[in-house]
């Protein structure tokens, strides 16, 4: 028979729970993990990774448009949807076997089924022919969340459609509106729109991607804008009228409501926490909002329960995830981590221009109360840029002009999405302005804008 008590177990085997597994393993805990549906969570098989494997896809796509550009010849130029489709599933299968191969390599056991914690230490793993119960002496939670639904404008999979029916598409839109512009909608909106998709995005806020500095907001819906997208911000779906193939959306924006009709609405309005049914009530467990409530080192305020990822709350992101889960395994080991700095956490959205960003804005810094200076390089400016036929784009930094510190960096353009850890180490290791203009950066490359954006903010830039 199995072993059914641990020193650890952890419910969710997503980028966050997995990774805690892991982590309480090589630390000499005994773990188990418990997953109900997909090694890997909502990242590996519905979420980062096979976005990204759709949207290099429609970025080659893109590329191959542009071949004369670059002296090449590339004729009749087309797609294969269920192609595309099936690389990305390809993708996402190749990892999330990836995950089950980890697991046996630390002598993890994995228990296949639904969690319920029944009482202080103990867990019901309800699987397809049983139930096990399993005993331990810490819990952690990372059950993720899911699509948020708001209603009258439910997913249908048909006309309807949430993340995981857009990755497993049943047809090409003609006419798609995506109803909110943070990364997820963004993301398929990039997609969709590169492939000929006639694409609209609807956001409630007063401009696209509205976690982002507004600058760097600004840019982005120049460049979508560009490109066929009709933005429209300041703006809300009220209702939807559904008929065969077609969705008649009632849209309120600028003091009145205007009907449009759309063959396929993708909704991303956000993410609710997977909190149901886990037994959380009567443990006495706090929820906000659907989100379980944690103090900086995760705990729930019940002993021995800790919550990481996505059910913890924003910023809703797996690096995020997996940083808590290493944090929690070193915490119930009896280390001492660092508890997790939302501010030092890195956004990225992998829309067409990239979008990546890290700490405060230039808005939230001046609101903070900070005197900020503000550096600018653009991407006409870099030589790397240039010859990689990517003009289009921009690095922001601001500072605290009394001590130097780098207080966030907001960039878009090719390859952003890498470029940002660079700034993200800086701020690690709690650099100055001055440690930034010292640092020597390799040319040609896009990371040499980096340096110049901190080299503007103090009146020094070279190349502009």
């Amino acid at each position: 028979m199995a072993e059914t008590s641990f020193d650890l177990i952890v419910i969710g085997a997503g980028p966050g729970g997995y990774v805690a597994a892991i982590r309480g393993a090589q630390l000499g805990l005994k773990v188990a993990i418990v997953e109900r549906e997909h090694m890997g969570g909502i990242c590996l098989n519905w979420g980062c990774i096979p976005t990204k494997a759709m949207l290099r896809s429609s970025e080659v796509f893109h590329l191959m448009h542009r071949a004369k550009e670059f002296g090449l010849k590339a004729d009749g130029i087309g797609y294969d949807l269920d192609a595309v489709v099936k690389r990305s599933r390809g993708v996402a299968a190749q990892l999330s076997g990836g995950i089950g191969h980890l697991m046996k390599k630390n002598k993890i056991p994995t228990f296949m089924g639904t969690a319920t914690i029944t009482g202080k230490g103990k867990v019901s793993v309800k699987g397809e022919k049983e139930t096990t119960n399993l005993t331990a002496k810490h819990i952690v939670l990372a059950t993720g969340a899911r699509a948020r639904e708001l209603p009258g404008l439910e997913a249908d999979g048909d006309l309807v459609w949430t993340y995981k029916t857009a990755l497993t598409p049943p047809r090409m839109p003609k006419k798609l509106l995506v109803i909110g512009s943070g990364a997820i909608g963004i993301e398929f909106a990039s997609f969709y729109n590169t492939l000929g998709a006639d694409t609209t995005v609807v956001e409630v806020m007063d401009r696209v991607l509205p976690v982002e500095d507004a600058e760097i907001s600004a840019f982005a819906k120049k460049q979508f804008t560009k490109q066929g997208m009709k933005i429209m911000e300041k703006s809300m779906v009220k209702k939807l009228d559904r008929a065969k193939g077609k969705v008649t959306v009632h849209i309120e924006t600028g003091g009145k409501t205007v009907t449009q009709e759309f063959d396929t609405v993708i909704s991303a309005v956000g993410i609710v926490g997977n909190v149901e049914n886990l037994g959380l009530e009567a443990l006495g467990v706090k929820i906000d909002r659907t989100h379980v409530v944690t103090d900086e080192y995760c705990r729930t305020g019940v002993d021995g329960l800790y919550a990481i990822g996505d059910i913890a709350g924003a910023p809703w992101l797996a690096h995020k995830a997996s940083h808590e889960g290493v944090m929690v395994a070193e915490l119930i080991a009896g280390g001492k981590p660092h508890p997790v700095k939302p501010e030092s956490i890195a956004g990225c959205t992998y829309c067409h221009p990239q979008v990546a960003s890290v700490g405060y804005t230039e808005a939230k810094a001046k609101e903070l109360g900070y005197d900020i200076k503000v550096g600018r390089f653009p991407f006409i400016g870099n030589g790397k840029a240039i010859a990689l036929g990517e003009p289009e784009g921009m690095v922001k930094t601001v500072f605290d002009a009394k001590t130097g510190e780098l207080l966030g960096a907001h960039m878009i353009g090719a390859e952003v999405t890498e470029l940002i850890q660079g700034y993200v180490v800086g701020r690690q290791l709690e650099t100055t302005e001055e440690d930034l203009m010292n640092t020597v950066f390799p040319h040609p490359t896009l990371s040499e804008m980096m340096h110049e954006s901190v080299l503007d903010a103090y009146d020094r830039v070279i190349h502009m």
